[in-house]
């Protein structure tokens, strides 16, 4: 039931003295950066009076806008040749964030995925297939090192190709998926037109979902296609990737692994500890983790405390399924995009006009996205060929800063409504 059984299970008074132990060492590790080194000093902290968890409220959060700024080695505390890796996700204005790993941290990440893995009944006979992309962005390989921890047979297919999915899924017999939601959805219906059936013709019974919110009602949907059990998980890449928090076999609420980090639920504007089942913004504070340490990360992402006990046994306090986010990112087919990206390559195009509109949409189980965007009117001149080329060019530059490709519609101006106030550059649709 247990990977690591001594950890997992025990008692808070223990691992408040564990948590205290790794958060003095963090606190000395942080020093090595350029950006805490100058926060401390900035704010008169004396790093030697943070003992615990509870004097952490000193220190003023670190956000996302701090590590662009700190880009790219203000929060690095170990020297560039002891680090082995690096991982990063796109920002709002070219800027990524950067996150390093040593050797050791790659280890750690990868039991703690192990871990999470093994709470949802993943083990040694299983054949794990991953359907995340693997580069960058952390998902795929987080999940892929950690079910390899297991000792699982890990198939690293990727995400997309849809029929070499399903061949693999028939195969190879995979027990376990990791998936986008809404691919899995999507995947369901691809099968069927196949002439298979999703729980008759194949050998699922666990599925990791991952990359992009969802309801309760679209996991009893995935459940239900496919005649296995979904468990949802929490990550991001500044703070490791996947394995972060993650359900048990009982699906009630997600185990934020304490030993690894020390979790805080705030009010958004007040930064005010709010009190279990009061939804607020998860912070958190790594404290086992050597080349990038981070104190107090605003992680922009809604949440709320289960306060009350697990029956699996398990001390780590459970947080919700992920309520929203505070900021105006979207998540598109298990990617991150912020709307100033798009408007970044759109006024970059001296044909474009000053309005534009992003609409998401689910169509068939999969996310759409529509960029709206007003032209000059001298390109309304009859030259058909002259738009396509405009709008392949757009859609061509837009896949090059976000990663995945929208569908342009070009329209005259004065066609997208514009309020006297503020303006709603995003639309979404798509049902929760």
């Amino acid at each position: 039931m247990y990977w690591e059984k001594q950890l997992e299970i025990m008692p808070r008074e223990e691992l408040s003295l564990l948590q205290a132990e790794r958060l003095q060492e963090t606190i000395i590790n942080a020093q090595k950066t350029s950006f805490y080194r100058r926060l401390f000093a900035r704010n008169q902290i004396d790093p030697e009076k943070i003992k615990s968890p509870e004097d952490l409220k000193v220190i003023p959060p670190t956000t996302k806008a701090d590590l662009r700024e700190g880009f790219p080695f203000d929060f690095l505390a170990t020297p560039l040749e002891d680090v082995v890796r690096l991982h990063s996700s796109s920002g709002t204005t070219g800027t990524p964030t950067v996150i390093y790993y040593t050797a050791s941290d790659l280890d750690r990440w990868t039991n703690q995925v192990a871990r999470s893995l093994y709470a949802v009944g993943m083990r040694k006979n299983d054949v794990f297939q991953n359907m995340m992309s693997y580069g960058l962005f952390t998902g795929g390989l987080g999940m892929h090192y950690g079910a390899e921890r297991l000792g699982a047979l890990t198939i690293p297919i990727g995400a997309g190709n849809s029929k070499r999915q399903i061949w693999f899924l028939k195969f190879f017999k995979s027990t376990a998926i990791h998936i986008i939601p809404s691919y899995a959805l999507l995947l369901a219906q691809l099968i069927k037109a196949e002439d298979l059936d999703p729980r008759r013709d194949f050998n699922i019974h666990i599925i990791l979902l991952g990359a992009e919110p969802h309801s309760e009602e679209t996991r009893h949907r995935i459940e239900e296609i496919y005649g296995a059990k979904a468990y949802n998980s929490y990550g991001l890449s500044e703070v490791n990737g996947p394995g972060v928090a993650f359900e048990c076999v009982f699906q009630n609420g997600m185990h934020l692994w304490e030993d690894y980090y020390i979790l805080e639920i705030l009010n958004p504007q007040t930064l005010s500890p709010t009190a279990p089942g009061e939804v607020g913004e998860i912070v958190l504070t790594t404290i086992y983790r050597d080349a990038t340490p981070l104190i107090r990360y605003r992680t922009g992402d809604l949440a709320f405390l289960l306060d009350e006990p697990c029956p699996c046994g398990r001390t780590h306090r459970r947080i919700s399924r992920i309520q929203g986010r505070t900021d105006d990112m979207f998540i598109f087919r298990g990617v991150n995009v912020f709307p100033m990206q798009i408007e970044k390559v759109l006024m970059s195009n001296p044909e474009v006009g000053n309005n534009y509109r992003i609409v998401l949409e689910r169509e068939d189980y999969r996310d759409t996205m529509i960029v709206e965007v007003e032209i000059k009117p001298e390109l309304f001149s009859g030259d058909v060929q002259k738009l396509a080329r405009l709008k392949e060019r757009i859609q061509s530059e837009l896949h090059s800063e976000i990663l995945v490709t929208p569908e342009v519609v070009l329209v005259e101006p004065g066609s997208i409504p514009t309020p006297e106030g503020k303006v709603q550059r995003v639309i979404d649709r798509r049902p929760l």
